[in-house]
């Protein structure tokens, strides 16, 4: 076990997908009841996260929208507030690095739902300029950009609206490569993940979903999905979700096993170099064995178990989402 949480505090380990509380809640600075707090990211030895400005779907109108807006500017200006202490917001994969050689955790801004911008692509430059790495480009329901894996009855959705991107949809994906920003399918239909893929110059990423073939959940990506993203050299981030891993468990009867069978089933389907880790912590994530970032160690010594090289463990806890991220930084310059 010594060797295994060696092998792991040396890991530039980066979860891709945490959410934060809003509009308040536990201090990140204090140990407290959030799954992901500062303490618990140095217990864990977890390096990096990306913390998510989450935008639930709302009215389709102009209070709608700019309601949507404000809250996602708002939300990034608090996880910039994160970046002190032993914190440090990172806005590219340089000063990832740079935190991390310097022993300090690495804070990655993002938002969770294309809603956020108002219907208005052009809005996306200020989510860049408050250090947004990433858009998932829908959250449950249908938006303006895309169709939803999970349509609104509330929101009087049809099972589909645009038959997967719109055409304002295609305008933000142009604008995300031409900010360098990565493009996040989780949450969208086939069609739309499908069509993203196509759309981007640069690899798109799920930041937070399972396996279909293991778990028939809207939310988790099939066989055809998963070769999409091979094929645009993308990277699927496995999460931590127990309904998306076991379908009708409760998180007590989910373990860290049952996660990296999905990992594994990834793997063996599209390669090692487009699959990753993720929690969802403090949206829905956490199961036996990996309940909140303290016990990050518990997944490096599964994968250990189930013969992954260290080499390999460095590529699936972050390796793989930093390639993707300099992609898009690259493509952007």
């Amino acid at each position: 076990m010594t060797d295994i949480l060696a092998l792991h505090r040396g890991l530039l380990s980066i979860d891709s997908h945490i959410d934060i509380p809003w509009p308040e809640g536990p201090d990140f600075f204090e140990a407290g009841k959030r799954r992901v707090d500062l303490p618990k990211m140095r217990r864990g030895a977890m390096a990096a996260g990306c913390f998510a400005a989450y935008v639930p779907q709302g009215p389709r109108t102009a209070e709608g929208h700019e309601a949507a807006y404000a809250r996602a500017i708002a939300m990034l200006q608090a996880i910039q507030q994160m970046g002190r202490h032993e914190a440090r917001i990172c806005v590219s994969v340089a000063d990832i690095r740079a935190a991390h050689a310097a022993g300090i955790t690495a804070i990655v801004p993002c938002v969770e739902n294309g809603h956020a911008c108002a219907a208005d692509p052009a809005r996306l430059r200020a989510f860049r300029a408050l250090g947004a790495r990433y858009l998932t480009l829908t959250h449950n329901g249908h938006n303006a950009l895309a169709d939803s894996s999970n349509p609104r009855a509330d929101l009087n959705d049809t099972p589909e609206e645009h038959g997967g991107l719109s055409p304002l949809g295609h305008t933000a994906i142009a604008e995300l490569n031409r900010l360098g920003m990565v493009v996040d399918i989780a949450h969208v239909s086939k069609k739309s993940m499908l069509q993203a893929a196509a759309a981007s110059r640069t690899p798109v990423v799920s930041t937070h979903s399972c396996i279909k073939a293991l778990c028939d959940n809207p939310r988790n990506l099939d066989d055809e999905q998963l070769d999409a993203l091979r094929d645009v050299g993308g990277v699927v981030q496995i999460t931590a979700v127990s309904g998306f891993l076991r379908a009708g468990k409760k998180p007590d009867d989910v373990t860290v096993a049952d996660y990296v069978d999905h990992l594994d089933y990834a793997v063996n389907r599209i390669g090692l170099e487009h699959v990753g880790i993720s929690s969802d912590f403090d949206g829905g994530g956490g199961f036996s064995g990996w309940r909140d970032a303290s016990e990050s160690q518990n997944m490096t010594a599964e994968l250990v178990k189930r013969g992954y090289s260290p080499t390999d463990i460095a590529a699936l806890w972050g390796g793989n989402f930093l390639r993707v991220l300099e992609q898009a930084e690259m493509a952007a310059a």
